[in-house]
């Protein structure tokens, strides 16, 4: 099953140095359904990057298809919540998949 690597975009750079309440709230919702994608095998590793130009997230996905990927980020909470977060999707060419060493979520 193909692998894909998917950027999620804050709607500012500063966002996770700045949240307010109820931004802080919806990435409680957001952790919360990626937990989900992991404990069901979907999603294999994400978290955020700690990119000098502002941080953001960073998700490989499995997926049957580009498509699928992609409605998989469609029901993220944070892109339904529809305030300014997007997904870059790339379809991975291959990939090396070790085993966890650790439960992160």
């Amino acid at each position: 099953m193909p692998y894909f690597f998917c950027r999620l975009n804050p709607p500012r750079p500063t966002y996770a140095f700045d949240m307010s309440e109820t931004e802080r709230a919806l990435m409680g919702e957001h952790a919360a359904h990626l937990n989900a994608l992991a404990q069901a095998g979907t999603l294999l590793i994400a978290g955020p990057v700690a990119d000098p130009d502002g941080p953001w997230g960073l998700g490989i996905f499995q997926a049957e298809s580009a498509d699928a990927a992609l409605a998989l980020t469609r029901d993220d909470p944070v892109i339904k919540s529809d305030s300014g977060f997007t997904y870059d999707i790339y379809p991975m060419l291959s990939a090396i998949v070790g085993r966890p060493t650790a439960d992160t979520f």
